[in-house]
């Protein structure tokens, strides 16, 4: 860190030294204002998303309402850390007459240059010492986009080069080659994989020759990867129609039975999930991506879905076309926030429709519009018609913030005016009412209509509700959770009138998983090689993957941060030691990432499947 950051503070000295004493001085504050708002941007940012600011991040939105509308509540839970940062700007402005920005005279100024190029091409020496080894300082300087990895071995400034230099060239991002899971090992189940066989499709990836590095790379990891195991779930819903529910800032503190008793029927019925998270991934755009294509969506990742568009075959609307379903779906907020109106396309939902294109001609739209209203006014354009259909919705009334001044909160306030919490975490419960609301209306349209029992309603949380502080969230919360990896803990509702009795599910699943869990249960052919998020009901091993690269299994948690992994009680490791597994395990998450990648900046779909 130190080695590299050198050269840097060479190069800022120069430019505050290589004019008149005046210009000196303002560079010097330009400067050093850049650095400290920069700065503090890092640290926010990173408080809210778990991971460093990347400037792939601007222009993800086309508004900043994400944001903006969180920056204040967020500085306030962070003001003693945030000020320190301020101090030495602070300093700077009080001895601001003794400083002393005299210009240097051209010897002195072409010795410092010259010192400074010959330390930045010394740096590169440092790389050399095992730069074959998977996270080695070499390997996380040109190929490996683990963001938190970079800063602990670099440090902030010259993560900021790394970054600023692969947003305008790029770079090449490698393979770790993965250790194989033991074949004794308790996740072993041949019999099932006999009894029900394989989600798997007959793709030659031999046949797949190209030119393309990445290309090649693809084809031999996939074939290299077991599938998933069909099983006695495999076409359970098969024929039934499909609402998918992206709620906004859904977590599990805002299931209560009395406050949001139709949340709590569902979650509590149907399938029922007790180990699954909903991972922040840059707020809901990100939650969107991975519970709709089943891949991880780093700033880079949604930066190139955007802005690429590129096929993804088994992403939600796409499959169920692919079978004949009426795809539609729709959001109660600007519809382009996100870039929605290209993005919807690459999902199947080519007749997306949200406030701005005609949801404005139906319901009211003004900040906060009621998702209850939202369905009111859009299932008869379903309900009714002739086929199946599939249903996204994405609500916005749980947005944050969460304060006197959200008028969906105050809607419903009265629920939770005499709970023992913060205003904040009211008005948060208190917004989650309507989302309650939501789901009421739509089982209540679906049994008018007679489609009910012929209907599964899937619901996740885009994130949990990150501008409340942990200690916020524990204030309601059943046990207490940390701040990077439990906060992320939530349900996934997934509920049929018909189902007699629930199905608990103990086994690790998060948004990635989602997706290729609802190809199965409709008995949807699809490979399941190609989607990172694996079918929870099959018998691969559970994970849930975090924006910095900590991550839970069936066997324990680790955190990325602190490098330690907790065994989680009453499970055992079969075949391999602890060390072994988490090796193991990090070098899965790392591919996790860099497939994820590769699939969306190659547009690989196209290319294996042909659509």
């Amino acid at each position: 860190m130190i080695i590299f950051t050198i050269p840097i503070i060479l190069l800022l000295m120069i430019l505050t030294k290589a004019f008149k004493e005046k210009t000196n001085k303002i560079i010097l504050f330009i400067l050093m204002g850049i650095i400290t708002i920069y700065f503090e941007i890092q640290y926010i940012f990173y408080n809210l998303f778990s991971v460093p600011f990347s400037f792939s991040t601007i222009g993800l939105a086309d508004q900043a309402l994400d944001f903006t509308s969180i920056i204040k509540d967020a500085i306030l839970s962070h003001l003693p850390i945030f000020m320190a940062i301020l101090i030495p700007f602070i300093i700077l402005i009080i001895i601001n007459k003794k400083i002393d920005t005299t210009k240097y005279q051209r010897p002195t100024i072409g010795a410092l240059l010259i010192m400074a190029i010959i330390m930045y091409a010394s740096t590169f020496l440092t790389l050399i010492p095992g730069s074959k080894d998977d996270y080695s300082a070499n390997k996380l300087y040109f190929q490996i986009d683990d963001q938190i990895s970079i800063i602990d071995k670099f440090g902030i400034l010259t993560y900021t080069k790394i970054d600023i230099k692969r947003q305008l060239f790029g770079y090449e991002s490698d393979l770790i080659t993965e250790i194989k899971q033991p074949s004794n090992s308790t996740t072993d189940n041949k019999p099932e994989e006999i009894k029900y066989g394989d989600n798997i499709l007959n793709i030659n990836f031999e046949e797949k020759v190209s030119s393309n590095k990445n290309i090649t790379s693809l084809n031999n990891y996939v074939n290299n990867q077991i599938p998933t195991n069909k099983s006695e779930y495999t076409g359970m819903f098969k024929d039934k129609n499909l609402v998918f529910i992206l709620a906004e800032g859904f977590n599990e503190i805002a299931v209560d039975k009395d406050r949001t008793p139709t949340l709590y029927k569902l979650t509590n019925n149907g399938f029922v999930f007790n180990n699954f998270y909903s991972p922040v991934f840059l707020s809901t755009t990100g939650g969107e991506f991975q519970a709709t294509t089943g891949l991880i969506p780093t700033q880079e990742i949604l930066k190139l879905w955007k802005s690429k568009k590129p096929t993804i075959s088994y992403a939600l609307g796409n499959a169920f076309n692919k079978i004949g379903y009426r795809a539609q779906s729709y959001h109660d907020w600007t519809y382009t926030y996100y870039k929605r109106q290209e993005t919807m396309k690459t999902l199947g939902f080519t007749n997306y429709i949200g406030c701005g294109n005609g949801l404005e001609q139906r319901m009211d739209c003004n900040w906060l519009p009621l998702d209850s209203e939202m369905i009111n006014v859009t299932t008869p354009d379903y309900l009714g018609k002739e086929g199946n259909f599939v249903t996204y919705y994405v609500s916005v009334s749980g947005h944050s913030p969460y304060n006197s001044g959200d008028n969906i909160a105050k809607l419903h306030y009265e629920t939770v005016a005499d709970l023992p919490y913060s205003d904040t975490v009211k008005y948060y419960l208190a917004s989650q009412v309507e989302l309650d609301k939501m789901v009421e209306k739509l089982i209540k349209k679906l049994e008018e209509s007679g489609e009910l029992e012929n209907t599964v309603i899937a619901l996740v949380g885009d994130h949990y509700p990150y501008t409340l502080s942990t200690e916020e969230m524990n204030e309601s919360a059943t046990y207490t959770k940390d701040g990077t990896i439990e906060v992320n803990r939530s349900n996934f509702i997934l509920w049929n009138s018909a189902m007699e009795e629930k199905i608990e599910i103990d086994k690790v699943g998060s948004q990635i998983d989602v997706l290729p869990t609802l190809l199965n249960l409709f008995g949807i052919d699809y490979d399941s090689r190609l989607i990172i998020g694996k079918d929870i009901l099959s018998e691969n091993e559970g994970l849930a993957i975090f924006s910095n690269r900590s991550w839970v299994s069936d066997y324990g948690t680790y955190n990325s941060s602190t490098r330690v992994f907790t065994p989680r009680e009453g499970k055992e490791l079969v075949g391999e030691t602890q060390e072994e597994y988490i090796k193991r395990i990090n070098n899965k998450v790392a591919n996790n990432f860099t497939i994820s990648k590769l699939i969306i900046d190659n547009d690989y779909y196209t290319y294996i499947l042909g659509s």
